[in-house]
């Protein structure tokens, strides 16, 4: 049996293409404007100066970007998802918000609980069983799939054309 490699993902241009540049499009400002919106529900908002409030959400930010490209490249390993054409959209968006969830879920027991390098505001509604941020985890519950959902049309768009 011969592997037809032209057909795996990770060996096809509009695949890294669709990653790289259409995922981020949409990801990255998502991720900036949600790093932004959720500041108050830091104590880093009304204790750091201004320049180290501008580096934490520039850190974060790229941060973001960083998982949730690795979330994406993880669902597309996980689902086997094959050529563009073949991928099961609904599997590859699952297993990178559950790969996202895990890791935020996690990072932000880490930093909060253990590490102690950031904490929550009064304003940061918890999680009942682990005191964990509801608005990180909701984060990585919508950017993600809003993401995908706005590649997917645009991968449509561009198989019609």
């Amino acid at each position: 049996m011969t592997i037809d490699r032209a057909r795996l993902w990770h060996e096809d241009p509009r695949l890294w293409r669709l990653v790289l540049v259409r995922y981020l499009v949409v990801f990255a400002p998502l991720s900036l404007l949600w790093e932004l919106a959720q500041l108050p529900l830091y104590t880093l908002w009304t204790q750091a100066s201004p320049a180290s409030i501008a580096y934490a959400v520039i850190h974060c930010t790229l941060g973001d970007m960083l998982i949730g490209v690795l979330a994406l490249l993880v669902a597309l390993l996980v689902t086997r998802a094959g050529p563009l054409e073949r991928w099961r959209w609904g599997r590859v968006g699952a297993v990178a918000v559950g790969f996202g969830l895990v890791y935020t879920a996690f990072s932000e027991w880490f930093n909060t609980a253990v590490r102690m390098s950031w904490a929550y505001s009064d304003w940061m509604p918890l999680t009942p069983i682990v005191a964990l941020g509801v608005s990180p985890l909701l984060q990585w519950l919508l950017l993600p799939t809003v993401a995908l959902a706005w590649v997917r049309a645009a991968a449509r768009k561009a198989n019609q054309a």
